[in-house]
């Protein structure tokens, strides 16, 4: 059988006059650099943010390396159909692995990778969607791939800084959309998780403009790049095993049902309880149910520290399951509920599953009423931010992988460590990790046993102060 040419005559002339012309722009740059430092420096912050160092990187249209180094990989590996650009690459940064490889076909190409990345690349291309395929086999599940191109709107700067020889020159682009490559994306196996847009003002003293101003509504629109993240549309994982974490202080009355009403899921499902200095009989009750209940894989310990985090953060330590879950112990989020979480990230349909109360109607108490206003006022400030839908960011329950739930722990001092629930500890660090966030209806009930540890005004200020945080940390940088 034969083989299917690569490209056709006209697709054979755009790569020969492309392949020339980035190697006319490599020699130039050799004594030119006009002003596309800032745009660049930019570029290099923004990856920063988004891929973490020491992670296995590849960039496919890599130019002379230089933002590839800038991101420390343990291993980094640029290709570029450029034979100039990739000479130069080798000598910038020898630590680096480089290939005078065409992106189209990357069959000599091996290994797998945390991140693959095309920057200002797809709008140069003949054929992106194969372009993307070809990268597929070098991902794992948790890959992501980080896209940017130039928006249409700067096709008439660009090239009136091209003519005045401030801008490297530039032949005819595919001016794509953020939807047409989510498009694009979609047809060669990958899943879009959040769009961004970026660079407002890629000149000095746009710091402030590429900062904050792109960040809000009509002025984003005029930003200069279009950043998408990606992941390898989701694969099913086989019976993987679960530990269910209850912080539990106070909650005497509810224990019992907590053994009788969990469901088993997964190849295992172990319970694991961590008592906060309760006043009532927790511990012990605890202690009396694990012994009536030898059918169930159950650990006990007792909090040492204060707060609901704390005691979620010694049992996610402590736990062995491939997926973790947090129930409460107040049961206002049935354990009944917990299969469809189980089934939501099992089923690679998200990678953290987040609980969601304020959908379906509530039973009476459930929630008071300025707390369910708060509730919706984070709820927006929080997708917002995030990027990604997130409905309800103070219910107990949420669900995710083990391994990725120790990335976030490794990665914890980004953000400080004053969230003494845990909800957006978690939250915020999945968003940095680019996990994919799904929320999941659930009915809300009523409290049966016991009253609330949360305090309204003193809890509700401490929000206010995490929002503001986090908004320096995850939005504005």
């Amino acid at each position: 059988m034969t083989p299917t040419p690569l490209f056709d005559e006209a697709g054979k002339h755009y790569q020969q006059t492309r392949m020339a012309h980035w190697d006319h722009i490599a020699q130039k740059r050799d004594s030119w650099s006009g002003m596309g430092g800032w745009y660049h420096r930019r570029l290099n912050e923004i990856y920063t943010f988004l891929a973490s160092p020491r992670l296995r990187i590849l960039e496919i249209g890599c130019g002379m390396g230089d933002l590839l180094a800038s991101l420390n990989p343990s291993h980094g590996v640029g290709v570029d159909f450029s034979a100039e650009m990739i000479e130069r690459a080798k000598k910038r940064h020898p630590a680096l692995e480089f290939h005078h490889l065409d992106a189209h076909d990357l069959s000599s190409l091996e290994g797998e990778f945390d991140i693959i990345i095309f920057s200002d690349s797809i709008n140069d291309l003949w054929d992106v969607q194969r372009a993307l395929e070809q990268v597929k086999r070098f991902c794992k599940p948790h890959t992501r791939l980080i896209l940017n191109f130039y928006s249409h709107l700067w096709q008439i700067p660009l090239k009136i800084a091209q003519s005045l020889n401030l801008a490297a020159p530039m032949l005819d682009q595919n001016w794509l959309t953020p939807e047409d490559v989510t498009n694009l994306l979609r047809l060669a196996g990958f899943e879009t998780i959040r769009t961004t847009n970026e660079i407002l003002f890629p000149l000095p003293l746009g710091g402030f403009a590429n900062r904050y101003l792109v960040r809000f509504w009509l002025l984003r629109n005029l930003a200069l790049s279009n950043f998408v993240i990606a992941r390898p549309a989701p694969q099913p994982v086989e019976n993987p095993s679960v530990s269910v974490v209850v912080a539990a202080r106070n909650e005497e009355g509810n224990i019992r049902n907590i053994f009788e009403r969990l469901p088993q899921m997964g190849s295992k499902t172990e319970l694991i309880f961590v008592e906060g200095h309760s006043k009532d009989k927790t511990y012990e009750t605890i202690e009396k149910e694990m012994a009536l209940h030898p059918g169930t894989s159950s650990l006990l310990f007792r909090q040492p520290g204060i707060g609901k985090a704390d005691a979620i953060r010694l049992g996610f330590e402590k736990a062995s399951g491939d997926i973790l879950m947090i129930l409460d112990a107040d049961l206002t989020v049935p354990p009944e509920d917990l299969p469809r979480f189980y089934d939501a990230i099992a089923s690679g349909t998200g990678e953290f599953i987040n609980g969601v109360r304020l959908v379906y109607p509530m039973e009476k108490e459930a929630m008071r009423t300025l707390n369910f206003i708060g509730n919706k006022l984070f709820s927006m400030a929080f997708s917002w931010m995030l990027g990604q839908p997130v409905k309800d960011t103070l219910c107990g329950t949420k669900v995710l992988w083990r391994k990725d739930y120790e990335a976030i722990a490794a990665n914890r001092s980004y953000f400080g460590d004053f969230d003494p629930f845990g909800d957006f500890d978690l939250i915020f660090g999945a968003a940095k990790l680019n996990r994919k966030i799904v929320d999941l209806p659930i009915r809300y009930r009523e409290r049966t046993y016991g009253t609330t540890n949360i305090s309204r005004w003193k809890h509700g200020i401490l929000l206010f102060r995490m929002v503001a945080f986090a908004a320096r940390r995850i939005k504005f940088v």
